[in-house]
């Protein structure tokens, strides 16, 4: 394989856009760990409360494919500087519209519209920056502070809610949103003077035809549906998932935390391994088959001690696949857009909220998910099957 220079200055482009994913996670969980009381304060429902949240997968089913065909025809600076402008101004208005519900909703819909335009280009900033060896590894860092921007939504909140108001609150995180806008814009280039051996992408519709036709990338956006599907299933539903167990809400939120930190060590640690041997499917098995004892761990343990385990290893294994699956369809695609397949993969990830309803309907009538959990188990050992029938491409 030919070298090809790399800038040190990809470091920065790569953390401005860290930031602000990291800062719209922060923006669409906030409200979860504190849903009762925002519901009184704003004088709704839970449910009201709980759209919050449910518009940005609302917002990113139709949005997707438009956007990803804006980052590819104008390029991801352009497309993501959209994003986060509509992100500061709606994360600003919501910290100014007080007790007004409908000005929170209106705003909170301007957040969800900005998240594709950042999701989608998971994959272009480390096409354009980083040599092909590397990008599993810059797209994982990405996937790290998406996970970090959650846990600090969800942990944070409530320390900030025993001192602060709502409106308060979320007038700190537009400010932070803010922020980080700024900052991309500032410092965020397109690609850098000699391109790092990224070859020449076709048209985006061109691209998405193309990728449709891949028969490798239909399977693997079967085996992302299944894990992103359990995952935000499992995290959805933790606490009824262990209270018939006799664990509190508390403990609940525990094992929830700690299988995002497994998830945030698995997505740093385990891609690197991928671009060093420049091997895909290895490692895309590898973590699919080893979530499986974690997710029977979760379903039967009745010890804690267990639990904790089970946890923090169906997290490790299952979000591992994700960073090293995305650079995986960029490659098997080519000369499909990086960012065509990245927001393929996020729309099928996005419409996975399919499974989180059908743990739902299939609770027993004593309200236990056992049957859910065996079915997610039974469809992560197909989706092993389904990546033996997977080979690895070589991109020169």
């Amino acid at each position: 394989m030919p070298k090809y220079p790399v800038y040190g200055y990809r470091w920065i482009v790569l953390a401005v856009f860290m930031f602000v994913n990291l800062t719209i996670q922060i923006l669409w969980i906030c409200y979860a760990p504190i849903t009762s009381d925002a519901a009184h304060y704003y004088g709704v429902s839970d449910l009201e409360i709980g759209i919050l949240a449910m518009s940005f997968m609302i917002a990113f089913i139709p949005l997707s494919i438009p956007v990803s065909w804006v980052i590819d025809t104008y390029g991801f600076r352009l497309a993501v500087g959209i994003g986060v402008v509509l992100m500061g101004i709606g994360g600003l208005l919501r910290g100014l519209a007080g007790p007004e519900y409908t000005i929170v909703l209106l705003s909170t819909i301007l957040i969800a519209v900005a998240q594709p335009f950042l999701l989608n280009a998971w994959t272009k900033v480390p096409a354009n920056w980083f040599a092909v060896e590397q990008r599993a590894t810059a797209v994982g860092l990405v996937t790290l502070a998406n996970l970090i921007g959650t846990a600090i939504g969800m942990a944070l909140t409530p320390v900030l809610y025993e001192q602060l108001s709502i409106p308060s609150i979320q007038l700190i995180y537009g400010g932070l949103a803010a922020f980080s806008a700024v900052l991309f814009l500032l410092l965020a280039r397109e690609k850098p003077a000699v391109s790092p051996g990224t070859p020449e992408r076709a048209l985006m519709l061109d691209g998405l035809k193309h990728a449709l036709h891949i028969k490798s990338f239909w399977l693997y956006l079967l085996v992302s549906f299944i894990g992103i599907g359990v995952f935000n299933g499992i995290n959805t539903w933790i606490e009824g998932i262990v209270r018939l167990r006799g664990f509190s809400s508390t403990d609940a939120g525990t094992l929830g935390a700690l299988m995002l930190v497994g998830g945030i060590l698995g997505a740093v640690i385990i891609p690197p391994f991928s671009d060093k041997q420049h091997k895909r499917q290895r490692y895309l098995l590898i973590g699919i088959l080893l979530a499986i004892p974690g997710l029977i761990g979760l379903t039967f343990a009745t010890v804690f001690g267990l639990l904790i385990v089970s946890a923090f290893s169906l997290g490790f294994f299952l979000v591992s696949t994700l960073p090293i699956g995305m650079q995986y369809a960029a490659e098997i695609t080519y000369p499909t857009p990086e960012g065509t397949s990245n927001g393929l993969i996020q729309l099928f990830g996005q419409a996975s909220v399919v499974f989180v309803l059908i743990m739902d309907v299939m609770k027993t009538s004593d309200d236990s998910f056992t049957p859910s959990l065996i079915l997610a188990a039974v469809l992560l050992a197909a989706s092993g099957l389904i990546l033996t029938q997977l080979k690895d491409v070589q991109i020169n």
